[in-house]
């Protein structure tokens, strides 16, 4: 769990940038994809927590497969479920509360069954191990992204 603390740290470190956009690199400001990653990481730690894991079924998925080797996402090749799509401008405050709620959730996610899982909509089912590596490539992948938006 180490390993989302250390993202949330970078994610924090952005908000001051908040307000930065680079139509080049991405339609959103960084403050966008701040809480784009506090709702995936919120809603996923939510739903992990509520699952049963007898009602999970491993299945063969290359794109899992190959996204848990590469550590990477492709950029630009999927689009955010609505349910993690922010819908309104955040300000400061909002995302450091925001930051100090999902780190509370994520410590959370140490107390349960390594055999929780979560359904992903492109992964299929991703036990807790798996979606604790997603959640981190996933967070990785918006920071670089937060980045790019930063170097103008």
């Amino acid at each position: 769990m180490n390993h989302l603390d250390h993202l949330l740290n970078q994610l924090e470190a952005k908000i001051s940038d908040s307000e930065a956009l680079n139509k080049n690199v991405s339609q959103a400001n960084v403050a966008w994809h701040i809480e784009h990653c506090l709702l995936v990481l919120d809603n996923t730690a939510k739903y992990i927590a509520k699952s049963d894991p007898k009602d999970y079924k491993w299945t063969f998925n290359f794109l899992r497969i190959y996204v848990m080797t590469m550590k990477s996402f492709p950029r630009g090749k999927a689009k955010a479920p609505k349910s993690v799509r922010p819908e309104t401008q955040t300000s400061t405050s909002d995302l450091l509360s925001h930051i100090a709620a999902t780190r509370i959730k994520l410590k959370e996610l140490d107390t349960l069954s390594n055999d929780q899982f979560m359904i992903h909509p492109f992964f299929g089912n991703l036990k807790l191990k798996k979606t604790i590596k997603f959640l981190g490539i996933h967070t990785n992948h918006h920071l670089k992204i937060i980045e790019d938006i930063i170097k103008k």
